[in-house]
């Protein structure tokens, strides 16, 4: 048996299918294998949780952005439209520009299109992890359903650009920080890449959301707002490197994957963490706890979808020691034990926080840190508060951990 396959089959022995993924052997060494298999056998973990919200998910048709017309956009019905999160009404001059209240959502907000995005990112990957578990095809075919009327459909697509995303009334009509809002396709991407791999995507429904997201990664790295995304100095340039090494593996981009590998070498470690391992910009914030824990969230995912036995992001460190071991060292005993946070207590849904983060069960099995997979086991997997749904974007593990 292939190595990778012999990996899988020990997570999810009890399954009746064995995803067969190739495995990359840096990522989980024996100890941390063993560690994992007997903290955490996930699939036995995971089949009662997954399979509850696939077999409800299987009762909702598709539902995409053009369900939704946003008056206040200045795009087509194709075009997603989200509107600033923080800016509100000028008490001074209330038919004026937007002010901004950093960390303070303003409710009036338009919101139907990202919730049709996030609901897409919730149920395609829970709908795939069913799979996964069962080999029923049904959960598959629900899945590509969703796919096809996002990515293909003519009538339902949504347009392969975000020139219409975090607008602000009186200011501007989209801003390269809405990019943000397609962190939730970053899933989606992992969930096609497991129905592909399985052969539950076929070649003729797989070329046409290849195609998709082929020409969504020219307009992240060639458009000016993906340019000014790029360069953001905190979550924001985090979260583009992440969507497009995301993207770049459903289309097969080889040179994006290495940009991004480099760009998280020689840019977000080097002016994102400090020396004990915290994100300052992060801490800077009103949420200064869901941004730390948000930014680390990103950044081990970058390191899960871009390590190879070659270029280990996990290991890497700059001169000084800075790396994914040190921000975990750093935020892991606040997400055990909230009470011992030493900075200020976020201005909305501190209490929320934190979940059952990915950044534990990643740098886990990375680094062979099993007091990581014991934490993550006992924190809870999803929630029904929307503002944490939309910024905890990592749900499915049995389509990470091969």
């Amino acid at each position: 048996m292939r190595f990778g396959a012999l990996i899988i089959a020990l997570l999810i022995a009890d399954c009746r299918w064995q995803i067969d993924l190739p495995i990359q052997p840096h990522f989980i060494n024996q100890s941390a294998l063993n560690s994992l298999t007997s903290a955490i056998p996930l699939a036995s973990t995971e089949r009662a949780r997954v399979l509850s919200l696939a077999n409800l998910y299987m009762t909702r048709v598709p539902e995409t952005i053009t369900a939704s017309r946003a008056a206040r956009s200045a795009g087509g019905p194709h075009d997603l439209f989200s509107e600033g999160d923080y800016w509100w009404p000028d008490p001074a001059h209330p038919d004026g520009p937007y002010v901004r209240r950093d960390g303070e959502s303003n409710p009036d907000n338009f919101v139907d299109h990202r919730r049709a995005l996030v609901r897409f990112s919730v149920e395609v990957p829970a709908l795939t992890a069913a799979w996964t578990l069962t080999s029923e095809d049904r959960y598959a075919a629900h899945a590509r359903r969703h796919l096809r009327a996002w990515f293909v459909d003519p009538a339902t697509r949504m347009t392969p650009s975000l020139e219409y995303a975090q607008a602000i009334r009186g200011i501007v009509t989209g801003r390269g920080t809405g990019i943000i809002d397609t962190i939730h396709l970053v899933e989606v991407a992992r969930a096609i890449e497991v129905l592909r791999k399985g052969g539950a995507l076929p070649d003729g429904e797989l070329q046409p959301i290849r195609a998709w997201f082929t020409e969504y990664i020219r307009w992240l790295t060639t458009h000016p707002y993906g340019i000014e995304e790029r360069d953001a100095k905190n979550n924001h340039g985090t979260c583009w490197v992440m969507q497009v090494a995301a993207f770049a593996s459903v289309t097969g981009d080889e040179a994006q994957k290495e940009m991004c590998r480099v760009r998280f070498k020689t840019v977000l470690l080097p002016t994102q963490m400090a020396a004990d391992g915290s994100f300052p910009l992060e801490l800077a914030r009103t949420k200064p706890y869901g941004y730390s824990l948000f930014n680390l969230e990103a950044m081990t995912t970058i390191c899960q979808i871009l390590s190879t036995p070659s270029d280990n992001l996990w290991s890497y460190q700059l001169p000084d020691g800075r790396g994914m071991r040190k921000a975990l060292e750093f935020m892991v005993p606040f997400i055990k034990d909230k009470t011992k946070w030493g900075h200020p207590r976020d201005v909305q849904y501190h209490d929320e926080w934190p979940m059952r983060h990915t950044s534990l069960l990643f740098g886990g099995v990375a680094l062979d840190r099993p007091a990581y997979l014991e934490l993550w086991k006992t924190l809870k997997p999803d929630s029904n508060v929307e503002e944490v749904v939309r910024n905890f974007l990592i749900r499915q593990p049995l389509l990470w951990i091969d």
